[in-house]
C-alpha cells in the first residue's frame, strides 16, 4: 500500500519543528520514530500534508536525573530506555515496559514520545506513564505547559496534545523508599501490541504492607486507564494473597471493553484480571 503524497520536512531544532507545526498545525504531523504513523499512512487512516520528522533533533533524546525527577527526551528511543543501567537501578519498570515492546528493530527506532503522543489502545509507554505518574511537558509557539498523563490520554488514538504543540519531554518522579515495579503483558503474536498490559508501581512500607499503588492498563479498553478500584484495594493493605486477589477483580471496572478479532472484551477482561494479579505480586517480590 501506498500512502497519500505529502511535503517532507526536516528541522534543525526543537524551535524550527515548532514553526513548521505551527505553519499548518491541522495538516502537520510529526514524525520520530515512525513505528505508528508510517502505517497508518500506508493504510491511508492518516494522510498528512506534511511530515515534520524530528527525530535528528538531537537534543530531544536523553535520560537524565535532576533533583528528584527522572526527564526523558520524547525521541528517546524504546532500546535506550530498555538498556538504560541508570534507568534499572532507579525506575525498573521503564527497562521492564520497554523490553516487551515489538522486535529488535521496533526498539531501536521506535520513541517513547511518538508512542504517547499516537495514545494506541494497545500500547504499552501509555500503561506505565500512568502507573508512574508521569508528566508531559508539551510545547507550541504559546510557550510549554505541562500535563498529567492522568489527564493526558483522551479517547480512542486521541491525546491532549493541541494542533501545532510538539511532546518534548516525560517527567517522572524517582520512587523513594521501598518500591516495587513489575509489567505484565500478553502480546499479539504477530504485531506484538498488548492484548493486555498491566504496570503496577507500589510503595511499601518498612513492614512490606502497602503504602500506595499506582497501575496502568493497556489494550483493555480504548486508551489506558488506571484501574482506581484496584488501586484503593491495595492501599493499606497487607499484600497478601486474599488482599491481591481482591485488588485484581477491579482491573476492568467501568471499562467499555474492546472486542475484536482476536480476543472478546469478556476474555480481555479476565486476562485483564489474571495479569494485575501477577503483576501486583511480582512488584511485591522486586520491592527494594
Amino acid at each position: 500500500m501506498i500512502a497519500a503524497q505529502f511535503d517532507y520536512k526536516v528541522p534543525n531544532s526543537l524551535e524550527e519543528a515548532v514553526s513548521l507545526i505551527a505553519a499548518d498545525p491541522d495538516g502537520s504531523k510529526i514524525l520520530a520514530g515512525g513505528h505508528s504513523l508510517i502505517p497508518a499512512m500506508k493504510l491511508r487512516l492518516a494522510q498528512p500534508q506534511v511530515l515534520v520528522d524530528i527525530a535528528r533533533i538531537k537534543s530531544l533524546a536523553y535520560i537524565r536525573e535532576q533533583g528528584d525527577e527522572i526527564l526523558i527526551g520524547a525521541t528517546t528511543t524504546h532500546y535506550q530506555l530498555e538498556s538504560s543501567a541508570l534507568l534499572r537501578q532507579i525506575c525498573p519498570l521503564l527497562p521492564l515496559c520497554a523490553a516487551s515492546i515489538g522486535d529488535v528493530q521496533v526498539r531501536n527506532k521506535g520513541t517513547i514520545g511518538g508512542s504517547l503522543a499516537h495514545s494506541d489502545p494497545a500500547g504499552d509507554w501509555p500503561a506505565a506513564a500512568l502507573a508512574l505518574k508521569a508528566e508531559l511537558v508539551l510545547i507550541g509557539q504559546g510557550g510549554e505547559r505541562v500535563v498529567k498523563a492522568d489527564d493526558f490520554f483522551v479517547d480512542f488514538l486521541t491525546t491532549d496534545l493541541q494542533p501545532g504543540e510538539i511532546l518534548r519531554e516525560i517527567r517522572i518522579k524517582k520512587p523513594t523508599g521501598k518500591f516495587g515495579h513489575a509489567y505484565e503483558k500478553v502480546p499479539h503474536p504477530a504485531s506484538g501490541f498488548a492484548v493486555v498490559g498491566v504496570a503496577v508501581n507500589l510503595s511499601l512500607k518498612a513492614d512490606g504492607s502497602c503504602e500506595s499503588a499506582s497501575i496502568g492498563v493497556t489494550g483493555v479498553g480504548v486508551k489506558a486507564y488506571r484501574p482506581n478500584g484496584a488501586e484503593s484495594a491495595l492501599s493499606g493493605s497487607s499484600l497478601n494473597d486474599a488482599a491481591v486477589i481482591e485488588a485484581a477483580s477491579h482491573a476492568c471496572d467501568g471499562v467499555d471493553l474492546n472486542n475484536d478479532l482476536f480476543a472478546s472484551g469478556e476474555y480481555r477482561c479476565h486476562l485483564a484480571k489474571v495479569h494485575t494479579r501477577r503483576a501486583i505480586a511480582k512488584a511485591k517480590a522486586s520491592a527494594k
